[in-house]
């Protein structure tokens, strides 16, 4: 193998060992110990910089850009450095500040793309750049999207296209990089919910049916099926492999709130969970993988449902300890889960290897109390949109 430059040529018999002998003896130390033998001398330090070393560390860390699978999310960043601000969301250690505010009462959806944050405001799409520290925005917005007549409730990226959802029961299709805007009507109510994957769309609506749309150009506005739901759909995701997709209802009738439809035909697959409480409506549900998917609601719980498992009963459940509403929840893959709840802006941060929650962070107090309706994070910044505000918490710096 060929040796890191600078490598001593005398010294302890350690430095002497061939590179792949000293990896597999490093291989079995401690993020402590690896830390320490880096103080030993500027060689040492550079080769316990390795990202092999750490790999192992990083897998088992909150947040460090790998997924369950060990697939690498962020292959251009050193493993060391994310492990370092893993140890940041562990300890719940973080600068909180507002990046954007706003004069009146919104209901805002936001996405992340590379440098850049989506933010909707009443009846815009408003897209901003991060300055380089991730904890800042340019003021100046890099595009303003519109054309619903009323606020926007959801919207999501796919295939360089913006496809929003309107309370005026229309879905709009904007191109991000041109001026291409097309609006058609889609339901008789609100449009709460949309999903895009594969060149296909998915929306749900107050008017109790979901509908499955194409996104080529030629064939927008044509609905390709109509699911009659019976329920206030409020929530909705496309599986990975295109097969089929969820919807969160509002759980006011005798079935189950989450059920399964196939994308091809439209005819149920399945129900999820057998003991839902009336009422215990699905705000946000996303997919992990084909078989493993994520849900939240009025009913308070979080809620892990392997379909390999069993269809009948999650595998796994978190419980918000105040008894307060999830309205979102957003995941790294792994092992880091957060959610926003309907009281005082409550982000809280679990690791799901444990039951109880890691670490909460109030973003408003009483008199401006506010839910979180949608968050984000990357290895460094999380993202929290408010009423009146969308805050960052910074754990890198």
């Amino acid at each position: 193998a060929r040796e890191p430059a600078g490598r001593p040529a005398a010294g302890p018999a350690l430095l002497r060992l061939p590179e792949e002998l000293l990896l597999l003896i490093c291989s079995y130390l401690d993020m402590r110990a690896l830390g320490r033998l880096a103080q030993v001398c500027r060689w040492l330090r550079r080769f316990t910089s390795c990202d092999l070393l750490w790999r192992r560390i990083a897998r088992a860390s909150l947040n460090s850009g790998f997924t369950r699978l060990g697939t690498d999310l962020m292959a251009s960043v050193p493993v060391k450095e994310r492990v370092k601000v893993s140890q940041n969301w562990r300890l719940g250690r973080c600068r909180e500040g507002i990046l954007l505010k706003w004069r009146c009462s919104q209901m805002p959806w936001m996405q992340l793309e590379g440098d850049s944050l989506y933010i909707s405001q009443a009846n815009f799409i408003l897209a901003y750049q991060f300055r380089p520290d991730g904890a800042s925005l340019n003021r100046r917005p890099l595009g303003v999207f519109a054309g619903h007549d009323e606020d926007v409730c959801h919207f999501v990226l796919a295939n360089s296209h913006i496809i929003s959802a309107g309370g005026d029961g229309k879905i709009g299709v904007h191109k991000i990089h041109s001026t291409f805007t097309v609006k058609y009507s889609a339901h008789e109510q609100e449009v709460n919910c949309v999903d895009c994957r594969g060149g296909i769309i998915v929306s749900g609506s107050r008017d109790r049916t979901a509908k499955v749309w194409p996104l080529a150009s030629g064939r927008l506005g044509q609905c390709l099926h109509t699911i009659q739901t019976e329920d206030r759909v409020w929530s909705i995701a496309i599986s990975p492999v295109l097969s089929s997709f969820v919807t969160g209802t509002a759980c006011c009738g005798h079935f189950s709130p989450l059920r399964i439809w196939d994308l091809n035909s439209g005819q149920l697959m399945m129900h999820l969970g057998s003991d839902f409480p009336p009422g215990a409506g699905v705000l946000d549900v996303m997919y992990e993988s084909p078989s493993t998917l994520l849900s939240c609601g009025y009913d308070t719980y979080v809620r892990y449902w392997d379909l390999r498992a069993s269809v009948r009963k999650c595998v796994m459940e978190w419980e918000e300890p105040h008894d307060s509403t999830l309205y979102c929840l957003q995941t790294d893959g792994n092992h880091l889960l957060a959610t926003g709840s309907s009281y005082y802006g409550v982000v809280r941060l679990w690791d799901r290897r444990q039951r109880a929650c890691l670490h909460a962070f109030p973003l408003t107090s009483t008199p401006l109390s506010s839910p979180v309706y949608c968050l984000r994070f990357t290895t460094k910044h999380l993202y929290a949109a408010l009423s009146y505000n969308l805050h960052v918490l910074d754990f890198q710096n």
